[in-house]
């Protein structure tokens, strides 16, 4: 009945670590760490967050044989050796198993990101091309980590790892691009009254429909003056006889313009004029996005000297005065793929979160940009890493921390929740849907984004947060006594109303129905563990 994951457990649940939580700023998102096995989590989250994130990023084991992969969870020390014959396969699918979970995650736009090195960059681009289709990929990133290379590797000193990148949908994914620096701006564009621009493209057409026979109108004369000055007429005749004509021409053959007459004379400024050898050509300017700094497309091969491996060591080892995890990913390095792959109001999700690296990068470019992003960060706790080495960087970097050369560190803000997976039996007794309705506030909480609590009684709960209500109600018996809580409450409820079935009864709601939207349980969350464990 279940997957190898699940084989003699019962279904997966969250419950709140009381006294862990960050309360921040109300009107930001709240950041969600949750402890225990990845699949579990990625299982929760179904149910929370289906298509509801922007981007994924995860730092796999990269299956080394040195002791960084084991294939039974049941078993911490059952690493698997670079000699066993297997190791790909059990890599693969202890990977496969994860990955269909994290599809049904992301947004139709949404994008996600796998850092890997040789050992299993091969099998993982096979392994993606399957689970999200071919069409789907997006690139191979060599990402640069130690430009001097790896002075131990046989042949060649290795300097890069890779970045696996795969859209939901590819037509309707949108990769984002770089701001510039002032070196670049300076190097790439130039500034007019108007604000930056660069040269874009010739004004002459190109293409099928760029003939003067299928745009006739746009076929026309434009004259230029001594002083640099240009102009054209509605008869299509110089002002003065001096005045040098500029046709659509190209290759002897008659094309034509891409701007109107109207167009022209209105935005004169927004066109570049060249000339070389007695041959002038008109080209548009280019300027970035109304509102938008001036970007750059990244490339295919990551590099920037912040990207270095040695830099994540050190920004962990400032934070906690020693080393504690080995090889964490630079925060210049995650801060970039958020750039690139999230809005500043989206949600990133890291099930392989390891010492937290993505929380603080989210973290920090929210602080850069006054941005509203969430994280979502999911590690088991193995080594601790969890209680002593991810929750307290979070909770570091969130309130403020001493460095290691004595100095206050400022805190970057925000709010957080630590949860722990835990589990309900799966039997489908009515005992066991009563236990399971009980111990799902955690997860509709989550689920509907409202942790304030607004009213706290044994049969029904009620939570806000800034624009809604959740209501859970977790006895039938208990349906009065809510309506008349909510009746004295102006909003909105979404409504979770216990029920062995899939009936919310909706007739007991007749007298408020303008107010709730009601959803059964635990029937809506049974419906997603059942398509995930069969």
């Amino acid at each position: 009945m279940f997957p190898n994951e699940m084989k003699g457990k019962p279904f997966p649940i969250l419950k709140e670590t009381k006294g862990k939580e960050i309360n921040g700023d109300k009107n930001k998102p709240v950041n969600l760490l949750i402890e225990g096995d990845n699949y579990h989590s990625l299982a929760v989250l179904n149910f929370t967050h289906e298509e509801a994130i922007d981007l994924i990023y995860i730092d796999p084991p990269y299956n080394t044989g040195n002791n960084d992969f084991t294939y039974n969870d049941k078993i911490k020390s059952n690493y698997v050796q670079k000699d066993d014959p297997f190791r790909h396969s059990k890599w693969l699918a202890f990977m496969e198993k994860r990955l269909k979970l994290a599809k049904k995650l992301l947004k139709p736009t949404g994008l996600l990101f796998m850092s890997i090195d040789d050992n299993e960059v091969a099998q993982l681009r096979l392994l993606c091309d399957e689970i999200f289709e071919e069409k789907n990929f997006v690139a191979t990133l060599p990402t640069i980590m130690n430009l001097k290379g790896n002075q131990d590797q046989f042949g060649f000193a290795g300097t890069h790892e890779y970045t696996l990148v795969y859209a939901k949908d590819i037509t309707q994914a949108k990769i984002g691009q770089f701001l510039l620096n002032e070196d670049d701006i300076d190097e790439l564009w130039e500034e007019d009254q108007e604000g930056f621009f660069k040269k874009g493209a010739n004004l002459k057409a190109t293409g099928v429909n760029a003939p003067r026979n299928k745009r006739p109108n746009l076929f026309f004369p434009i004259f230029f003056i001594k002083n640099g000055d240009f102009y054209v007429t509605n008869d299509d005749k110089a002002k003065n006889k001096d005045d040098i004509k500029v046709l659509p021409i190209t290759d002897s053959k008659e094309m034509s313009w891409r701007w109107s007459k109207d167009k022209i004379r209105n935005e004169k400024n927004n066109l570049i004029i060249e000339k070389n050898n007695g041959t002038i050509s008109i080209y548009k300017k280019q300027r970035p996005a109304l509102g938008d700094l001036p970007s750059k497309k990244p490339k295919t091969i990551f590099y920037k000297p912040e990207y270095s491996s040695g830099n994540g060591t050190a920004q962990l080892k400032e934070i906690f005065g020693e080393k504690v995890f080995n090889n964490p990913k630079p925060i210049d390095l995650i801060k970039d793929f958020v750039i690139l792959a999230s809005p500043n109001n989206g949600i990133v999700l890291d099930f392989m979160a390891g010492s937290g690296t993505t929380g603080h990068a989210v973290s920090a470019l929210n602080k850069e940009d006054d941005g509203n992003r969430q994280f979502i960060l999911c590690t088991n706790n193995e080594n601790n890493i969890c209680t002593d080495v991810c929750y307290p960087r979070l909770k570091k970097v969130i309130k403020g921390y001493k460095s290691t050369k004595g100095e206050n560190v400022a805190g970057l803000g925000g709010s957080l929740k630590y949860y722990v997976c835990d589990f309900v039996e799966a039997e489908p007794t009515d005992k066991n849907k009563r236990k399971l309705v009980s111990e799902s506030t955690e997860m509709l909480c989550i689920r509907e984004n409202a942790f304030e609590l607004v009213r706290d009684e044994s049969d029904f709960k009620i939570f806000k947060n800034s624009d809604k209500y959740l209501g859970i109600v977790y006895y039938e018996e208990a349906i009065n006594d809510f309506k008349k809580a909510i009746k004295k409450i102006k909003g909105y409820f979404n409504t979770y109303v216990f029920s062995l079935g899939d009936d919310p009864h909706e007739k007991q709601f007749a007298d408020v129905k303008g107010k709730v939207t009601l959803c059964a349980i635990p029937e809506v969350i049974l419906k997603v563990y059942r398509e995930i464990f069969k």
